[in-house]
């Protein structure tokens, strides 16, 4: 059996107390955890024995019986298992309630082993093993706080109970703060006041995915504003697009951006035969999106909306939006 823990009168048995009788064969269970007994049966005898385990208990849920085999051999031993488990809403299920408003809830159980031996022979006997018992618990993890002599008494269980109930959600909360102050995983209300501590403005043309990726990387946007990079990355979080920041040519990219400077000699817009002296547009730049087959194709005029708010004011652009068929 498993130590048990929490047991009714377990603690008065430190103070040498000869009134208490703490009976050995006990074994707490927790709703929702799997408990076991091992019971060892070992045949005496010079011939080999068939047998079948029955429990006779007043436990009012399903026990599991797990033998090794049916037959002992001369000499040899074998376990048995049985195995309870208890739902994990008992104490909190419609029936548990009611009981408490009417009559106690029963929460403490007793049975036996019976061990058929040679069943349907002349040969055949029942064995009863000791009685065990069985006490149905809430499981604290305040309890594992407190010195074991305390754990073991029933009533500072319970109680201990009320306070985990009590301060738990709140102590949980405080653990996962951080998913409240990340923009990718915060509660939907809160993205206005997140947005407000970088000072990003919310615009709701922007789906709730873009939102999130926006305001989780406003800061950084500030710091690129104005540049390639800048303008990059903010079309990276829109589109979805790769960056490719692996990729060294520019044109092979999937977010392209682009100046069309060839290698004319460029004097104002004056021409010398077939050299272009100032040929070319100056601050000017071309922005290329490139999409696989089958990827949802974004918005031009939102795109173009990202490129004027991100470029600087003097520039002017060319935007391209290609699919490969």
């Amino acid at each position: 059996m498993q130590i048990p823990e929490a047991l009714p009168g377990n603690a008065l048995a430190f103070t040498g107390s000869q009134q208490i009788n703490v009976i050995d064969h006990s074994l707490v269970l927790h709703p929702g955890q799997a408990s076991e007994i091992i019971v060892n049966l070992k045949n005496l005898t010079a011939s080999p024995l068939n047998i079948e385990l029955q429990i006779e208990t007043n436990f009012p849920f399903q026990c599991h019986v797990g033998m090794e085999g049916n037959e002992i051999a001369p000499r040899k031993q074998m376990q048995a298992v049985l195995r309870f488990l208890i739902p994990e809403d008992f104490f909190e299920n419609q029936q548990a309630i009611a009981a408490n408003k009417q009559e106690k809830l029963e929460i403490d159980f007793h049975g036996c082993v019976n061990i058929q031996i040679d069943p349907e022979t002349e040969r055949e006997q029942i064995q009863k093993s000791d009685k065990f018992n069985l006490y149905i618990r809430p499981w604290s993890n305040y309890m594992e706080l407190l010195p074991l002599l305390y754990r073991e008494v029933d009533l500072i269980g319970r109680f201990m109970k009320i306070f985990e109930e009590t301060y738990q959600p709140v102590i949980n909360n405080f653990s996962v703060m951080w998913a409240n102050l990340d923009p990718l995983t915060a509660p939907q209300k809160l993205l206005p006041f997140l947005a407000y501590w970088v000072g990003w403005e919310v615009d709701r043309k922007w789906d709730l995915d873009k939102q999130r990726r926006l305001i989780r990387h406003a800061l950084e946007l500030y710091r690129w504003r104005g540049t390639r990079k800048g303008l990059r990355l903010y079309l990276h979080l829109y589109t979805g697009l790769p960056l490719d920041d692996d990729i060294e040519n520019e044109g092979n990219k999937h977010i392209s951006i682009t100046e069309p400077f060839g290698n004319s000699f460029i004097l104002n817009e004056a021409e010398l035969n077939n050299a272009v002296l100032g040929g070319g547009q100056a601050y000017h730049f071309v922005v290329r999106l490139r999409y696989d087959k089958n990827e949802n194709v974004v918005s031009k005029e939102l795109a173009s909306l990202i490129i004027e708010q991100e470029k600087p004011a003097f520039c002017t652009y060319e935007l391209y939006i290609e699919v490969e068929s």
